[in-house]
């Protein structure tokens, strides 16, 4: 840890065109990759029904597969959920217009197959093709709503070329971090979404204190460029960035591992998020904002003619 004591002086700024051509490649890649491949919607989104149940022992999920497949429910999902006697299956929407209730049984006679003991059926979701509709539309709506909300807050507290190149970095999170979910096939529901939103949430913050150490140090290096003003401020911040990226990666790749199979898709999108937006507080929010030509004038303050007459007891 003495790296992160001592003072750096790394020139972050000179090879921002090259990171521009990277986050460029990398955005058109997920672009390209959400056309083609799109995105696995889970039952939020597409409609079907979930059900628990608890085994007597340790779940044997090739063994669950295997009697699902029996009982013709080859498309039904597997996942451990908490314990590993815990299991959740998902079962797609069907043609065969059996309701849950009936669905639900044959899903339990499935797994009392081959098992000693009650298989117990925990809880049974149905969610419908209208309902997974609205509940896409609102997940798209919260994303927007908070990015433009962002860009607003953004511009009140510092400036508006800030506010930009938050945005913009934000917008780069969230199209590389779907088009990793799309190019893998990970399952995208809401919890995904809820996820995506955490990360704009983490990459904001990362991006707001950078910017609040520009902002000291435009006053402070009156004499300085602003790429000079801007490559202090990240090396002042780097020891909080890393360590703060580090702590917060070591918590969810223990959730990625322990957790369980049915947080494995949120665990990732976090841990896939948080690596690009650290990237991006530095070479896409900071480089915009550069690039669009911030200086010291955009952040003075504007003293009033006649302000210190006034201030006179």
């Amino acid at each position: 840890m003495r790296f992160l004591k001592r003072k750096t002086d790394f020139h972050f700024m000179g090879p921002r065109r090259v990171a521009y051509v990277i986050s460029a490649i990398l955005m058109v890649l997920s672009v390209v990759i959400l056309a083609t491949r799109g995105l696995n919607f889970g039952l939020d989104f597409t409609g079907g029904t979930l059900i628990e149940v608890s085994f007597p022992g340790d779940a044997d999920t090739d063994l669950v597969r295997s009697n699902l497949r029996g009982a013709g429910l080859d498309d039904a999902v597997v996942q451990t959920f908490g314990a590993a006697s815990d299991i959740v299956v998902r079962v797609p929407p069907r043609d065969e217009g059996e309701s849950s209730a009936e669905l639900s049984t044959i899903v339990l006679q499935a797994l009392q197959q081959g098992v000693e003991g009650e298989v117990v059926m925990r809880r049974v979701e149905f969610v419908g093709p209208q309902v997974g509709d609205e509940l896409a539309e609102q997940g798209i709506l919260a994303v927007v709503y908070a990015l433009i909300g962002i860009f607003v807050y953004v511009m009140f507290r510092f400036q508006w070329r800030f506010s930009a190149g938050a945005v913009v970095a934000l917008m780069h999170d969230v199209v590389i971090t779907m088009g990793i979910i799309s190019l893998l096939q990970m399952e995208f529901d809401l919890t995904v979404v809820a996820a995506l939103l955490a990360v704009i949430g983490y990459s904001l913050n990362d991006t707001i204190v950078v910017f609040d150490r520009i902002r000291e140090n435009f006053p402070r290096m009156r004499k300085s460029t602003p790429v000079e003003v801007i490559d202090r401020s990240l090396n002042e911040t780097l020891s909080r960035t890393i360590m703060t990226g580090l702590t917060t990666l070591m918590v969810l790749v223990a959730l990625f591992i322990f957790g369980g199979e049915i947080i494995h898709v949120f665990a990732f999108t976090l841990i896939a998020g948080i690596i690009i937006g650290t990237y991006s507080s530095i070479y896409v929010a900071s480089a915009v904002s550069l690039e669009l030509g911030v200086s010291k004038y955009d952040l003075l303050v504007v003293e009033k003619e006649g302000a210190q007459i006034d201030a006179r007891p």
